[in-house]
């Protein structure tokens, strides 16, 4: 589902200045916690922008949600990273440094929901940027 939603947020968003999602993923294979899972994400990120999903976060509606892309987009900011923590979540240090903290609400979910549940806000985002039907509100 990931690959699908990536890849119709890809086809939609390429003709609007926006695309090309792709999952990265780190491990601390050290255990040694969130700071060295924060370091390891640090390491793996692209300069821009840096959005970490977390249950503090603020709730968006889709659309806006799509017009905070648009908003980064229209800054100028070429890189965008979608931050998912570990299991026990995002060191502080890490939330911290974000531009934005998000949250799908007060409800924990799983990492692999998590990604598929971002993954498909990011095509309904486009989707809605684009004037397309698919998202009904």
């Amino acid at each position: 589902m990931i690959d699908d939603y990536l890849g119709r947020f890809d086809k939609t968003g390429r003709a609007l200045g926006l695309g090309m999602g792709q999952v990265l993923e780190v491990e601390d294979r050290k255990g040694g916690g969130m700071p060295a899972e924060a370091a390891l994400l640090r390491k793996a990120q692209p300069s821009g922008a840096l959005w970490v999903m977390d249950e503090r976060g603020a709730v968006m509606t889709s659309p806006e949600f799509a017009q905070a892309l648009a908003a980064q987009r229209d800054a100028g900011i070429g890189d965008m990273t979608l931050m998912i923590g570990g299991a026990d979540g995002l060191d502080p240090a890490l939330r911290a440094e974000a531009d934005r903290a998000l949250s799908f609400g007060a409800m924990v979910w799983p990492h692999m929901l998590a990604r598929v549940m971002l993954a498909e806000q990011l095509y309904r985002a486009v989707s809605i940027l684009a004037g397309s039907p698919y998202h009904r509100a």
